[in-house]
């Protein structure tokens, strides 16, 4: 009895300071055990120069959400993804963050597919300053590649478990190749990596709580658009709307349309009152106005040389026919007309 107490004494301190925690940094430890992997399709690359990053469990206060699959450009050449992961020690959960570096390492033999089969990553590879594509692990959809090679990759497991150790973990230690990448020179997520785990924190359907471990977005081509043409749910999850929408930056051009009709405006009364003699009433407006509503009130003459002294030789003329046709039965008619004309303008 003694001796069955030692051994399960030993294995629980070689659990907690297993390898593959010992030397590994984490961010962050909580209770609870993180759901298993969704299962989806990989969208379609957006271009070629993206490198493809699987989509993983974050934590928040409010519990487990997930962070969509998506493409990404590497900081530099030569770069390679190693996937963030949850490994058990110490009776707790802890996450490891991902990063960038030279080598693939060590992501708790977490089989996250298209390539990250739980060692190293077999989706791609630097053939100088390209990156080539291996053509069975990736999708393509419409773009066309260049720098493509074909290398079968066999799973050897078919799970979905998304942690290291503990009760039900992939049981995966670090090579020594892992610990040499562990303390290689690491880069740190890119910006839009660090936006993308924002914005699905920001999607309370991404959470566990909510979708019960089968995200509507379980992977988008672009980072931070998760309604973007060929996102892609979860199996047996509801497929996510697609919105148009979704790349504003190429809407913009005809947000410009309406900017130019204001500024066309002034210049269709400049050149209408030249060509039309019988429409100079709506055409210059901006003098009518104030000689209109100057005459009416009976010392007409004297506040018109004021305001404008040139144009009033002009306007005489076509003041005189007007009192000889309306002189006294309507004198608050030509300003109506003039009035209705001036809404009628900006319709033009």
């Amino acid at each position: 009895m003694r001796k069955f107490g030692l051994l399960a004494a030993a294995a629980l301190i070689g659990l907690a300071t297993s390898p593959a925690f010992a030397d590994f940094a984490v961010s962050i430890t909580v209770d609870a055990a993180p759901p298993p992997l969704p299962v989806y399709d990989q969208p379609p690359l957006p271009e070629p120069g993206y490198m493809w990053t699987p989509g993983y469990w974050a934590w928040s206060p409010d519990g487990y959400f997930w962070v969509p699959g998506t493409w990404v450009q590497p900081p530099q050449p030569g770069l390679l993804w190693t996937p963030p992961w949850w490994g058990w020690a110490d009776g707790r959960y802890g996450f490891h963050d991902g990063y960038w570096g030279e080598h693939v390492g060590f992501y708790g033999g977490v089989d996250y597919g298209f390539g990250y089969g739980g060692d190293g990553y077999h989706g791609g590879r630097w053939e100088g300053d390209h990156f080539a594509y291996n053509h069975a692990v990736n999708n393509f959809g419409g773009v066309h590649v260049t720098n493509v090679y074909n290398e079968t990759i066999v799973n050897h497991t078919d799970n979905h478990v998304s942690f290291n150790g503990g009760s039900g973990g992939v049981h995966a230690q670090p090579s020594q190749a892992d610990r040499i990448a562990e303390h290689d020179h690491h880069v740190e997520p890119v910006a839009v990596q660090t936006q993308h785990q924002q914005a699905a924190q920001q999607d309370r359907s991404l959470f566990a709580s909510e979708n019960h471990g089968k995200p509507p977005v379980a992977a988008t081509p672009l980072a931070g658009h998760f309604n973007a043409p060929g996102a892609a749910a979860a199996r047996g999850a509801q497929a996510p709307n697609v919105e148009p929408h979704a790349q504003a930056p190429k809407a913009e051009p005809h947000a410009q349309a309406p900017q130019q009709h204001p500024a066309a405006q002034p210049e269709h009364p400049a050149p209408a009152p030249a060509p039309h003699p019988a429409v100079p009433a709506p055409g210059p407006q901006p003098a009518h106005p104030e000689g209109a509503q100057a005459p009416h009130p009976a010392p007409a003459p004297a506040p018109h040389p004021a305001p404008a002294p040139a144009p009033h030789p002009a306007a005489p003329p076509p003041q005189q026919p007007h009192p000889q046709a309306q002189p006294q039965p309507h004198p608050q008619h030509p300003p109506e007309e003039k009035r209705e004309e001036k809404k009628e303008e900006p319709r033009r």
